[in-house]
C-alpha cells in the first residue's frame, strides 16, 4: 500500500572535480526531473528513496546523502487508487530529498524516456520542478562544501 509521502532522487557523479547530475525525461508528460516515487507499506524515506533509484535507474549505490530539503506536494498528484486508504484530511504529502553517488551505468525503466547527466546551471533551466531545484541547490552546495 502507497505510504502518504513521496522521494526525490538526484544521482550525482564527479568528474574532473565538477559534479554532474542525472536528470530523466518522464514517459508520460516529456517533463525533466529527478528520481520521484512513493513510499510502500512501512518503509523510510530511504528505503523507498534506495529502492526507487533501483526501479527506475538500477542504481545501487551504497552513498547517500539525506538532504534537509523538504517540499509539501499536494495529494492531487498521486493518482487517487493510491490513496483511497489514506485520511480524509490528508492534503499534502512531505517530499524527502537524497543526493546518490553513481558509479553504475543507467538503466531505464519504462516511466523515462531519456536520461542526461549535466552541470549544475543547466539542470536548473530543464527541470519542471521548484522541489526539484531546491533540492538540486542543496546538493551541489553540499557537494562544493568537500571540494
Amino acid at each position: 500500500m502507497r505510504a502518504p509521502f513521496q522521494i526525490l532522487t538526484i544521482p550525482y557523479k564527479t568528474t574532473n572535480s565538477n559534479p554532474l547530475f542525472c536528470i530523466f525525461r518522464r514517459a508520460d508528460s516529456g517533463e525533466w526531473q529527478f528520481i520521484a516515487g512513493g513510499g510502500e507499506d512501512t518503509e523510510t524515506p530511504l528505503e523507498s528513496a534506495k529502492r526507487e533509484a533501483f526501479e527506475e535507474s538500477g542504481i545501487k549505490s551504497r552513498n547517500w546523502k539525506e538532504l534537509k530539503s523538504l517540499s509539501y506536494l499536494p495529494v492531487t498528484v498521486i493518482q487517487e487508487k493510491h490513496r483511497r486508504n489514506w485520511n480524509k484530511d490528508t492534503y499534502v504529502i512531505p517530499e524527502y530529498a537524497f543526493g546518490v553517488e553513481c558509479t553504475e551505468n543507467i538503466t531505464l525503466s519504462a516511466e523515462h524516456v531519456e536520461y542526461i547527466w549535466t552541470t549544475y546551471e543547466e539542470a536548473v533551466k530543464k527541470l519542471k520542478w521548484d522541489s526539484n531545484r531546491t533540492a538540486l541547490y542543496e546538493l551541489n552546495c553540499v557537494l562544493a562544501a568537500v571540494r
